[in-house]
């Protein structure tokens, strides 16, 4: 069987730690992996991701400003500007703009900033005609009141954490949905409950590599090697084989990001 990650971080420094070598030595011994989307989060990263892109034929990129990260970029309208100039750059192999959209978690965010970038992003993404990859932790109704807004735009929850509910509007308004390692936790009853409720062919599977990796490998490196995990969790839930949930979610996630 052959997984399509739709979501990973491979520049992260965290593989240099764990393996010698890093990302660039793991990454041509994932034999089960089809095709990876490298996520960036800022400028800096973005351009990781695309210098890694350009060294694995099975790589393609999306580009775009964290929540997270925006709050230690000075100029924002000089790191959008950027963001655009990279994604308009055809060698760049972007599908997708992203990782955008809210993240609540931590103590004092300020959320006005992250709306406003977040408008900023659903804004550059209906004038490129991107589809978009939205972050959302914490925030699940401002991330519905901005999805509303813009209903030219389509887009993909990663590591989708909301509601049966919430998902089964998401696919009304034209998005997909994406599971993480989350949905193989024993206590993760959301994720599962909205897998349930979800199409098939609405759903993708994704790492979120180094971060979020499944059962029975919580606490170690994730990497798109372990999507064996989270594509049998979701197989399990939607009552079908392994082999048709990897070749389903795979179809899907190449229809999306127009591979």
């Amino acid at each position: 069987m052959k997984y399509f990650d739709s979501h990973a971080h491979y520049y992260d420094e965290r593989f240099d730690e764990e393996y010698e070598g890093g990302a660039e030595v793991l990454l041509p011994s994932l034999n089960n992996v089809s095709y990876i989307v490298n996520i960036g989060t800022a400028p800096d990263t973005c351009k990781r991701a695309i210098e890694q892109a350009k060294k694995h034929e099975n790589m393609y990129t999306a580009l775009g400003i964290h929540p997270s990260d925006a709050r230690l970029i000075d100029d924002l309208d000089g790191a959008l500007a950027e963001i655009e100039e990279m994604i308009l750059d055809k060698s760049s192999k972007c599908v997708a703009l992203g990782e955008i959209g809210l993240d609540y978690h931590y103590e004092g965010t300020n959320k006005e900033m992250q709306i406003a970038l977040f408008r900023r992003q659903m804004q550059m993404a209906e004038r490129l005609g991107l589809p978009v990859v939205i972050h959302d932790r914490e925030s699940h109704e401002d991330v519905m009141t901005v999805i509303r807004e813009y209903p030219g735009v389509t887009g993909v929850l990663h590591s989708f954490s909301g509601s049966a509910e919430m998902a089964r509007e998401l696919v009304k308004l034209g998005y997909v949905i994406s599971f993480s390692g989350t949905v193989t936790f024993t206590n993760a009853k959301r994720p599962k409950e909205a897998c349930a409720a979800v199409p098939l062919d609405k759903i993708l599977i994704e790492t979120d590599a180094p971060y979020l990796a499944p059962h029975p490998k919580r606490g170690t490196l994730n990497h798109s090697g372990n999507l064996e995990y989270t594509n049998r969790a979701v197989a399990m839930i939607k009552g079908i084989s392994e082999e048709e949930c990897a070749a389903k979610t795979e179809e899907n996630a190449r229809r999306f990001f127009g591979i």
